[in-house]
């Protein structure tokens, strides 16, 4: 059976290898692998992945994430070139995200089948690798930056998120299924006044957590879709859980499922780009694609007296990536008239953190629920 992995080869004293890679992250398979071990220092590191090379490890496990600790240090040091508007403030951002991201994902760890890493101190990574890749019958090589992501994500998986607007119970995030941190807009939806109880859609639903909320405020049936297999699994879980799979139906499908609602929730990615890796899906919206699907499918999907709620920040807007204007256009558009706004402030951490190049916008973002309707 053919994998969707591509191999590469390097060579070591007296020998020539060749494993599969694997990135979730969608970066490409290196042209050219160097070996490193416990004597390399982060400045050689560092200018090794700015030339192109990729750093295979064959030393101490430990000593490997100290090393990549100490590239992003180098990094994060480097001077940051001053902005004149926050949108050239947030595209410099992306850039120096982006470009932190190819280097420190030039270090790279070696996994033999069954999710080993053949490495000294090396933990044991079956669980979390099992969980975000499935069986490995044969071994591969991926970046330690992506292995310390899906052994970050098992532990969210098995700790689970307090949810207020759920009582306190948790939500657990599968890898590569965004995390409900933020509360904010969960609250927003727990106190909406519900324009019916009988059915609602859940459009995009990720973890479940907003199918969650309604069905926990009595909302008799609910559909939740999304595309991906994974957030699916993930909402699966997570209404298993809270034992409310009686009242939630999920479904794999583009936007909406078949039929109107009396009430359709939506949070889409709130800024318009390009992702770059999986969890970025739920940020970045290419073209706003999810964001128009969602208001132009809106009206034929409501029953008469409906409503539609859009959660969604203004941080597009502060940013200069979107405005007031388009969106209020977009609602038009769609034949969709607004019956009320309820705004919220954000309180996760790097809204009062003044050392993120964004602080300027994220001290102003407001969060919002639209409560839209047909014309």
């Amino acid at each position: 059976m053919q994998t969707p992995f591509p191999t590469i080869s390097w060579s070591e004293p007296g020998s020539e290898f060749s494993m599969r890679w694997r990135s979730e992250s969608g970066f490409q398979p290196p042209k050219k692998i160097i070996v490193g071990d416990d004597r390399l220092t982060a400045d050689t590191a560092v200018r090794l992945a700015s030339e192109g090379s990729s750093i295979l490890w064959r030393g101490d496990y430990h000593n490997a994430r100290q090393l990549l600790q100490a590239m992003a240090r180098r990094f994060d040091r480097k001077p940051r070139k001053p902005a004149a508007t926050l949108r050239e403030a947030f595209n410099l951002h992306r850039q120096a995200q982006s470009q932190k991201a190819r280097i420190l994902g030039m270090l790279l760890i070696p996994v033999d089948a069954g999710h080993v890493i053949p490495l000294r101190r090396a933990p044991d990574v079956r669980s979390a690798c099992i969980e975000a890749y499935g069986p490995a019958d044969e071994g591969y090589v991926l970046s330690l930056r992506e292995l310390l992501g899906v052994i970050g994500a098992h532990e969210w998986r098995r700790n689970g998120v307090p949810i207020a607007a759920l009582g306190g119970d948790r939500i657990h995030p599968h890898y590569g299924v965004f995390s409900p941190v933020r509360g904010e807009y969960l609250e927003l939806v727990e106190q909406a006044p519900l324009p019916s109880a009988e059915l609602a859609f859940d459009i995009g639903t990720g973890t479940g957590v907003l199918a969650a909320i309604l069905a926990r405020r009595g909302v008799k049936k609910i559909v939740a879709t999304d595309m991906q297999e994974r957030a699916l699994a993930c909402a699966q879980d997570n209404l298993e859980r809270l034992n409310l799979t009686q009242q939630v139906t999920l479904v794999q499908a583009d936007l909406y499922p078949p039929g109107r609602a009396g009430l359709v929730v939506c949070n889409p990615p709130w800024l318009p780009g390009r992702p770059s890796s999986i969890l970025e899906q739920a940020v970045y919206d290419p073209d706003s694609r999810m964001l128009k699907g969602f208001l132009d499918g809106l009206r034929d999907h409501l029953l008469p007296g409906g409503e539609g709620w859009l959660i969604l920040s203004d941080f597009a807007e502060l940013l200069g990536l979107r405005s007031r204007d388009d969106l209020l256009a977009m609602i038009d558009r769609a034949g969709l008239v607004v019956l009320g706004r309820t705004d919220i402030r954000p309180r996760h951490p790097k809204s009062t953190d003044a050392s993120d190049p964004l602080h300027a916008a994220r001290r102003q973002e407001v969060t919002s629920l639209w409560q839209l309707a047909a014309k």
